[in-house]
C-alpha cells in the first residue's frame, strides 16, 4: 500500500479543512460582514449607478481590468499543470530531492504518483474555475451593453435589471475566489510531497489565513465602513427625489 495511515488521515484533514471551510465561508457571509458579503452590496450599487450613466466607458474599463487578473491565473494555472505533468517523467529525481531533505518521510515511487496527481487535480478545478468566471464577465459585458439608460434613477424595472447584473459579477467574482482558494490549498498539497504532518499543520495554517483576511482583515473593516457611507448617500439621494 503506497499510503500509511497518517497519509491517509493527513489527506482526509486536507480535504475536510478545504471543504468545510468552503462551507463555512459561504454560511457565514450571509450574517456576517466579511469581503464577499459587503463586495456583494457594492456591486449593487455599481450596477445601480451605472444604469444612470449614458457614458460607461469608466465601467467597461474597470471590468476589462478584473477580466485581465482573472486571465492571467487562467493562463499561469496552464503553465503550473504544464510542470507538474512533467514531474511524472521525473519521479526518480524527485524521490531522490525529498529523500535528501532532512527529517522528510521516506519518499515511495506510487506515493509520489498519487500526490501528484492530486496536485495536478488541484490545478485542474482551478483552470475551470476560473475560465468559468471569465466567461460569467463576459455575459455582464453583453448585459451591460444591453442595459438602457435610466436618465431620472427611479425605474424600478431597470433597477431589478441592475440587481441582476450585479448578481452575475458576484458569481463571477465567487468563481474567481474558488480559483484563487486552490492556489492557497495547492501550498498546502506540496507540503505532502515531505511529511503527512507538514500537510495538517500547511492545511490549517491555509484556513486560518483565510478565515484572517476574509473575515477579520483591516480591507474587511474599510469595506464594511464604506457600505455604510453607500447607505446614507442612497438614503439622501431618495430624499431628494421624494
Amino acid at each position: 500500500m503506497p499510503f500509511t495511515l497518517l497519509d491517509i488521515l493527513a489527506f482526509l484533514c486536507f480535504v475536510t479543512c478545504w471543504t468545510g471551510y468552503t462551507w463555512f465561508a459561504r454560511v457565514k457571509a450571509k450574517n456576517t460582514n466579511c469581503i464577499a458579503r459587503c463586495l456583494h452590496q457594492h456591486r449593487i450599487h455599481w450596477m445601480n449607478e451605472l444604469i444612470t450613466r449614458d457614458i460607461r466607458v469608466g465601467d467597461a474599463a474597470l471590468l476589462a481590468n478584473l477580466e485581465r487578473n482573472i486571465a492571467f491565473f487562467a493562463s499561469t494555472t496552464l503553465l503550473v499543470l504544464a510542470g507538474v505533468l512533467t514531474l511524472f517523467a521525473q519521479v526518480d529525481r524527485l524521490e531522490a530531492v525529498i529523500a535528501s531533505i532532512p527529517y522528510a518521510d521516506f519518499p515511495n515511487h506510487a506515493a509520489i504518483q498519487l500526490k501528484l496527481g492530486v496536485l495536478a487535480f488541484i490545478f485542474v478545478m482551478s483552470f475551470f474555475q476560473f475560465t468559468w468566471s471569465m466567461r460569467q464577465y463576459g455575459f455582464l459585458n453583453v448585459m451591460i451593453g444591453a442595459a438602457p439608460y435610466d436618465q431620472s434613477g427611479t425605474d424600478e424595472n431597470l433597477r431589478a435589471y441592475a440587481k441582476e447584473m450585479a448578481i452575475v459579477q458576484d458569481q463571477a467574482a465567487h468563481s474567481y475566489n474558488y480559483g484563487l482558494r486552490s492556489y492557497y490549498f495547492s501550498i498546502a498539497a506540496m507540503c505532502w510531497f515531505f511529511h503527512p504532518l507538514l500537510l495538517i499543520v500547511a492545511s490549517l495554517f491555509v484556513v486560518y489565513t483565510l478565515f484572517d483576511r476574509e473575515f477579520r482583515s483591516r480591507a474587511v473593516k474599510a469595506i464594511t465602513s464604506a457600505q455604510e457611507y453607500l447607505r446614507i448617500d442612497q438614503a439622501k439621494k431618495s430624499g431628494q427625489k421624494h
